[in-house]
């Protein structure tokens, strides 16, 4: 069974990724303040299967769910590889902007609307044991372990489990004016 930790690694145990996996802010506004030029690569959207963790962090919604993996690229370089888990019921206003999303970032949604409520982050530190790694890995050089970090994201009834992989990439991003958590 995995674990995902409900306290934040300690700096000395993540090192340049820390910052990165307890930023309460947007991901995608301090990848943007970091980098000349950033983009929401979409990889994948459609229905499928949450994994198994993610059915309980969702707290037990299992079934069908629209699944929606990008990865965040700063200068043209993968920086963090995100996962998002909708559960197909109940239907409401998150489904129709998530099939719809595209390219754009699900987090200047997350952070720019308001109803939307945050819960608390769980960290874990993926390895190929992990079926995150695997997705994760084509886009970073060597095989990882990954700082991952997730969180459940709230609209009325309907819940969205976001999980941010950080790649090796992301260290370089540290001293690039971007802000420190």
């Amino acid at each position: 069974m995995i674990s995902w930790r409900r306290f934040p690694p300690s700096r000395t145990g993540a090192g340049p990724f820390r910052s990165w996996l307890v930023e309460a802010g947007s991901l995608t506004a301090r990848c943007q303040a970091a980098c000349g030029r950033f983009r929401v690569r979409l990889v994948a959207c459609g229905r499928g299967a949450a994994l198994r963790d993610e059915v309980l962090a969702a707290e037990g919604r299992s079934g069908r769910s629209w699944v929606r993996e990008v990865v965040l690229e700063c200068d043209g370089v993968p920086v963090i590889f995100a996962h998002t888990v909708l559960p197909e019921r109940p239907r409401g206003r998150l489904t129709r902007w998530l099939v719809r999303l595209g390219s754009r970032s699900l987090g200047s949604l997350l952070f720019a609307y308001p109803g939307f409520t945050r819960g608390r982050l769980e960290f874990l530190r993926i390895d190929r044991r992990h079926p995150l790694h695997g997705r994760a890995a084509p886009y970073a050089p060597g095989e990882g372990p990954f700082w991952a970090r997730r969180s459940l994201h709230r609209l009325g009834g309907q819940q969205v489990l976001v999980t941010e992989v950080f790649l090796p990439a992301v260290a370089a991003l540290e001293g690039a004016g971007c802000p420190a958590a």
